[in-house]
């Protein structure tokens, strides 16, 4: 009797950094053939090809890689493409793009169980959902949280389904949470209006932490002056990927703290 053969291993494209670290989180990080110029986490990620900007690809590139799986954030004009270059090869192209804080475990499974390395991504999807049920939210009534993603222009976060999540896991509200824009331009004016209890800021560190917290004390909002000005990791905050539970558990920190300050003062 002829011995049985192993299955193949995959041979996986990853279009974004979380996807990539997503891939990492199911077990199946050793078989990324290829991936885009920011994709750095884990270190060993630093190592694959890179098939394009994360904008754009070559797909030339991709194909000459000869993938089974594509795994993308959401849909762009460049993966759309690319999907209908790789459709007649039936080689699939999938979104990983969670909605909730839930959704990054889930996703780690469903990947697993299509990369043949479902008994990791089980561990690793249990141990997420372990930290999320074990997020300690601030007291309530809840906090308004402005996210400063750029500085010059000023930049936030509208309408993500998956920070707003988060944000109201901790016991905050984003005040651009209805607004039809990913990532809004803001006003200064209009942010010292909504007197935001809470601020934060990336890129993360320290330095840059002080300084914003001087700019906008020295503008006038009051959260700055009150020491409600909190960095957080960008790779964190801004990948909606395994480390994005790291950011919640931060983000609850800060929220709690903020409101322990504004109960000590009352």
């Amino acid at each position: 009797m002829a011995p049985t053969q192993a299955a193949p291993r995959p041979r996986i494209i990853t279009l974004a950094p979380s996807a990539t670290e997503l891939v990492y989180a199911a077990g199946a990080g050793a078989d990324i053939v290829g991936t885009v110029l920011h994709s750095d986490y884990p270190p060993t990620a630093r190592a694959i090809a890179r098939i394009g900007d994360g904008v754009e690809y070559s797909q030339e590139a991709i194909l000459a890689l000869k993938p089974t799986l594509v795994v993308a954030w959401y849909p762009t004009e460049a993966s759309r493409a690319l999907a209908a270059r790789l459709q007649p090869l039936n080689i699939p192209l999938i979104y990983a793009n969670p909605q909730t804080l839930e959704g990054i475990p889930a996703l780690v499974r469903d990947l697993g169980n299509k990369l043949g390395t479902r008994t990791q991504a089980e561990a690793q999807a249990a141990q997420l959902e372990r930290r999320i049920a074990a997020l300690r939210p601030a007291p309530p009534p809840a906090q308004s949280v402005f996210i400063e993603v750029s500085t010059d222009p000023l930049f936030t976060l509208g309408k993500d389904p998956l920070i707003n999540d988060l944000l109201a896991r901790c016991g905050g509200v984003n005040p651009y949470a209805n607004s039809q824009a990913a990532a809004p331009q803001v006003s200064l004016e209009a942010v010292l209006h909504l007197n935001p209890q809470v601020l934060i800021v990336s890129p993360y560190g320290g330095e840059t932490l002080q300084a914003r917290t001087r700019w906008w004390a020295a503008h006038g909002l009051r959260a700055a002056r009150a020491g409600h000005l909190y960095a957080v990791n960008p790779d964190w905050l801004h990948r909606p990927g395994p480390r994005l539970i790291d950011a919640a558990e931060a983000i609850c920190r800060d929220l709690r703290a903020a409101r322990g300050a504004e109960t000590t003062r009352r």
